[in-house]
């Protein structure tokens, strides 16, 4: 009968201990809750050991660690949980005289900014640094897509984008496709500058690398418009040149949206020409106008296609601005198109360092 007791004892101890095993499992099931875990056990031990240990190995202001952490690695509500654990150990150091009101303080502040932190970060749904991982993959890929393609002997690119305020995004961005006969490039200005322009330009420059090759080379930009429209993005409109080069002739066809005009520099007479090619600007009006211009690439020759942050500066119009980038480019005539065009785009930059969203693609014949 005892022994019948003592069974039926361990079995349902057995059962309760199994029970209470899967509701820490259930608990700890995701890793924010296990991290949280981990930092209030963290905290725990700083800030006992404040007290505890003897010496100044140890003080309450190590506690700032555990909280920066918390604000990278822990989404806003385990956070506030693991700041009120962090207040009942700055309190029981304080009362026993280790924590003085500058290290209150400091704590405090710190707190207060990786709350800011985390809910900055629960708006991406992304936690830790995988939100920057994430923008940094974005970065990579549109400079990927600013390269020109490997081009047919004879033929030659570059392409420089530099964004304004040291800053890795921009409002411009280029992207291009060939199949080795022909070669599309279009080169796009989005409105406004710097990271504001940034986060449009990474939405449009896939849809536009998608329509790219896709339509008729006559249809890109009226695509581009319509796709704007039908978008209803806020500050949408934006400026594009499209060209069309055929590999083998070397004729092209330029056509504009409100965009600056392309430059051929022609061999021949040693002198740049600007092209003609006009047009509104993409994402205001449904019927899309514009007048493309024809020309042919003949070996020695080259084409320029540029931004208006090259040629725009405080005081000085728009044309005196294209004047003086025509200028600036004789000097690669002599020095190589390929070497020189980052020089030419620094150069060019005369109202201060970065001070708007840069671009320019070289196309030449040799």
């Amino acid at each position: 009968m005892v022994v019948t007791i003592y069974r039926r004892l361990w079995s349902a101890a057995k059962t309760a201990a199994g029970r209470q095993r899967g509701r820490i499992r259930r608990q700890l099931i995701t890793r924010n809750r296990r991290l949280a875990l981990g930092l209030a056990a963290v905290v725990v031990a700083i800030g006992v050991a404040a007290v505890r240990v003897p010496g100044d190995w140890i003080s309450p202001g190590v506690l700032i660690l555990p909280i920066l952490a918390g604000g990278l690695l822990l989404w806003p509500r385990a956070l506030r949980i693991l700041f009120c654990i962090v207040a009942g150990m700055l309190a029981y150091d304080y009362l026993e005289h280790e924590a003085g009101p500058g290290i209150v303080a400091t704590i405090v502040i710190t707190a207060i900014f990786a709350d800011v932190l985390a809910r900055t970060r629960e708006k991406l749904g992304l936690q830790g640094l995988r939100g920057d991982q994430m923008l940094i993959d974005l970065r990579d890929r549109i400079r990927v897509q600013s390269q020109i393609p490997d081009l047919p002997d004879g033929w030659h690119s570059a392409s420089v984008l530099r964004p304004a305020g040291g800053s890795s995004f921009g409002g411009d961005f280029l992207v291009s496709a060939s199949n080795g006969k022909m070669l599309e490039v279009a080169l796009v200005d989005v409105a406004g500058k710097g990271i504001d322009a940034g986060t449009r330009a990474l939405l449009l420059s896939g849809a536009f690398g998608g329509l790219l090759g896709s339509v008729p080379q006559s249809d890109f930009l009226a695509a581009c418009n319509a796709y704007l429209l039908r978008g209803g993005l806020p500050e949408a409109f934006v400026t594009a040149i499209h060209l069309s080069l055929d590999l083998a002739t070397g004729e092209f066809t330029i056509a504009s949206a409100g965009h600056p005009p392309a430059a051929q520099f022609e061999a021949g007479t040693g002198r740049w020409r600007l092209t003609t090619a006009r047009g509104v600007v993409l994402g205001v009006v449904a019927d899309l106008r514009s007048r493309p211009d024809h020309g042919t690439l003949r070996p020695g020759d080259a084409l320029m296609l540029y931004t208006d942050g090259l040629i725009e500066a405080p005081g000085r119009d728009l044309d005196a601005g294209i004047d003086k980038l025509l200028g600036e480019a004789d000097h690669l005539i002599a020095t190589g198109f390929g070497s020189g065009a980052a020089q030419l785009v620094q150069s060019m930059q005369v109202a201060g360092p970065l001070a708007d969203d840069c671009a320019l693609a070289l196309i030449w014949r040799s």
